[in-house]
């Protein structure tokens, strides 16, 4: 640990976090999150213009993420332990991922297209106007799978590695590279920095996000064909970091993800992700079980660490 934090407390406060997130949710009034996302967008607009936007991207995350990460620090070492978990419950999303995805399998269930098209329309950047319940469950199957390291894993190892700051590191990283991080004109330049910063942050814990998801894969096949689809169909995903943690999901369910999707009205051809039926209002539920069985397991981990370390008298992680 960096900030001096015992593994046992690491594994307290982990703990700690992940239950104030299922009791409480995400908060609905004055989300920091919130507040740093219109930062963000502040900043982008006065300095994404004129030459040198690479430079003028990396002063714009350094801006936006360094006096944050900072303060978060001096708040951790005046208030202790509260503080870290406060940052972990505020930074986790869960339970978020399981009240945003879960109505749209109960919406499908239904044959309620229009809701869950607006459901859907919520949580992914692609059009929904049209879709069909297939194209609908692919959405939210693939937005569980990768959400669960961006929103949850990826956190949780953080806040491991640095506690509260580390956790509050990652997601302001994490959101930049959401708002800036496209291959547009707009953004190909200015967003370079924040989507290379993830992409480094995202590296171990999106690997061991595809390993969890490999692991809990509820059969000696689905294991098998979860390792197969991350070493075959990941490479073609165009996101490092996605694309082992998608493919090992889908390949876990048993189920066919990826293919065509529409974004800004156009047709994008993006590689297969799993094998299997084509995606259905269950899978979603399937895919929220994995991801929360992938929380239970990195929980029970951060557990038997501690107590190895207790007992062989090493407590600092």
């Amino acid at each position: 640990m960096l900030t001096g934090l015992t593994w046992p407390h690491v594994a307290l406060l982990l703990a700690a976090g992940v239950l104030l997130d299922l009791l409480l949710g995400e908060a609905r009034r004055y989300h920091p999150l919130i507040g740093f996302g219109n930062l963000a967008y502040a900043l982008e607009r006065k300095l994404n213009r004129g030459r040198r936007r690479v430079a003028r991207g990396a002063l714009a995350w350094l801006l936006a993420v360094a006096p944050l990460t900072i303060l978060a620090a001096c708040t951790c070492g005046v208030l202790g332990l509260a503080a870290h978990a406060i940052m972990l419950y505020f930074c986790i999303g869960l339970r978020s991922l399981r009240d945003h995805n879960l109505p749209i399998a109960q919406a499908l269930a239904r044959h309620d297209l229009p809701q869950a098209r607006l459901l859907t329309a919520r949580i992914v950047s692609r059009d929904t106007a049209n879709a069909d319940a297939t194209d609908l469950a692919k959405a939210s199957a693939e937005s569980l799978l990768e959400n669960g390291n961006d929103a949850v894993f990826g956190t949780l190892f953080w806040f491991a590695v640095a506690g509260g700051p580390g956790a509050l590191l990652f997601r302001l990283a994490n959101t930049l590279d959401a708002m800036w991080g496209y291959r547009t004109e707009r953004f190909l330049d200015f967003g370079r920095t924040a989507a290379r910063i993830d992409d480094a942050l995202n590296f171990i814990p999106a690997r061991l996000t595809a390993l969890s998801y490999v692991a809990l894969a509820s059969s000696m096949a689905g294991k098998r064909r979860a390792w197969h689809c991350w070493r075959t169909q990941a490479p073609a995903w165009s996101s490092p970091n996605a694309g082992p943690v998608m493919a090992s999901g889908a390949g876990a369910l048993g189920v066919a993800l990826g293919g065509p999707a529409i974004y800004d009205g156009e047709v994008e051809q993006r590689p297969p992700l799993g094998l299997g039926e084509p995606a259905r209002a269950a899978d979603i539920e399937r895919a929220w079980r994995l991801v929360a069985n992938t929380t239970w397991l990195w929980l029970a981990c951060a557990a038997l660490s501690a107590a190895a370390c207790y007992l062989g008298g090493g407590a600092h992680a």
